[in-house]
């Protein structure tokens, strides 16, 4: 057989960017676990659970948007209804300090669309990109296509290191070495440790940029979902320098399937992403969300999210103190989806290699490798040690029942044969 059968049939005619994208491995390994074991209890991705969708009020929105502006809703540009839609996320974003208008705001097919077109924007091929590691591995598969150098920046309890970042910075600049075109952060409830940077980081982090000219990529997409603690503006309205493009989504306060999010930045920002995001939007569903929100559902259906989370995660904090206090330590996120959970190294477990015999116990996870830009161990042994678990999916017993096997899987491998 030769190389071209090997490959496919079109492989040979396969771009070479197309060639060298790598896809979502992080998904891909979730799903192979989950087609292994079906009934096993999902902690593994960050999906809404079923029951949060607003099928109703969607439904209402949808027949006053056809009733109302049916036919222009369907053209192409959308109809009045469509139009409501960045007036509220303008309006939105004013409310939490960000000084916005609709004109910039560009709506896109949701977040990781929105990511990809400001990845257009900025990168070539060389580039240098910063990010926080552990990360989201749905950016990491983004920002790869572009053929860029990604360098993963250190986390703690108070989220990114602000002085690995700027040690980082100083010695290339002392070096010669590239510096970054844009850093990419989730500082508010990050995926996938559940961190929120603090105000004073936030400060340092902005001033950095300015100071290193590189633009911050702010994912905001849990923002919403507070349930203790005290708020923390966003990157965007402490920004001083036009510096932050804030990225926004409602596929976590409404749902992932009507696919919009948002880029919120300078209105030059916004219109090179508008040159490669042009044509490419669901204006129909913008106009049922945008109806949505003119309805006024969205503060009453996120306030009754914000409840049903926040008992998902207590669940899962004392699940996970009662089966694995002993042998693992967290990080308690005050919103957002998700717990980060490290075992103890003495252990000397491999949450790669733990994966199918927790499947097999009864529940799935994702390995910490599949967060970091490069795992290979360097990582101070997190990358191996670690594993995300989210609370969002799952019903509260089903919560309970995925760590107690959890446990039982830990105890397995880590006990002497």
């Amino acid at each position: 057989m030769d190389e071209r059968e090997r490959s496919g049939r079109f492989g040979h005619l396969f771009s070479e960017t197309a060639r060298a994208t790598g896809g979502w491995s992080a998904y891909e390994t979730w799903r192979s676990a989950t087609a292994a074991n079906p009934d096993a209890v999902s902690l593994g991705v960050g999906f809404p659970f079923p029951d949060s969708f607003p099928n109703d009020e969607l439904l209402s929105a949808a027949e006053r948007t056809f009733d109302g502006d049916g036919d222009r809703a369907l053209q192409y540009g959308g109809g009045a209804d469509a139009a409501l839609l960045p007036e509220f996320v303008a309006e939105r974003a004013r409310t939490r300090g960000i000084d916005c208008d609709a004109e910039q705001i560009e709506l896109t097919d949701g977040a990781t669309r929105a990511i990809d077109a400001v990845s257009h924007a900025f990168l070539d091929s060389g580039d240098t990109l910063f990010t926080e590691a552990p990360t989201f591995p749905g950016t990491l598969a983004v920002f790869r296509n572009y053929g860029v150098d990604i360098v993963g920046c250190p986390l703690d309890r108070d989220g990114l290191d602000v002085d690995a970042l700027e040690r980082e910075l100083r010695e290339r600049r002392e070096d010669g070495r590239s510096l970054p075109t844009l850093f990419y952060t989730i500082p508010t409830f990050q995926n996938p440790t559940g961190t929120t940077l603090s105000l004073e980081r936030r400060r340092r982090l902005l001033e950095l940029a300015a100071e290193y000219d590189f633009v911050v990529l702010e994912d905001d997409a849990y923002g919403d979902l507070r349930y203790d603690g005290e708020d923390v503006p966003p990157l965007a309205a402490l920004d001083e320098w036009g510096r932050v493009v804030h990225v926004g989504t409602v596929s976590k306060t409404v749902a992932p399937g009507v696919r919009i999010g948002w880029v919120i930045a300078d209105e030059e920002i916004v219109a090179q992403v508008n040159r490669t995001n042009v044509g490419a939007s669901n204006t129909l569903a913008q106009s049922v969300v945008g109806r949505y929100f003119a309805d006024g559902y969205y503060e009453e259906n996120v306030s009754e999210l914000r409840e049903a989370y926040e008992k998902r995660r207590d669940r899962m904090l004392a699940s996970l103190e009662e089966h694995l206090g002993s042998t693992a330590r967290w990080i308690e996120p005050e919103g957002g989806f998700f717990v980060w959970v490290k075992l103890s190294g003495e252990m000397g477990v491999d949450t790669d290699e733990l994966l199918s015999t927790a499947a097999e116990e009864g529940v799935i996870y994702m390995p910490g490798s599949s967060f970091f830009p490069v795992a290979d161990g360097e990582n101070g042994g997190e990358d191996e040690r670690s594993l995300r678990l989210s609370f969002s999916y799952g019903s509260l017993e089903e919560i309970e029942r995925g760590v107690e096997a959890l446990a039982r899987a830990v105890r397995t491998v880590s006990s002497p044969s």
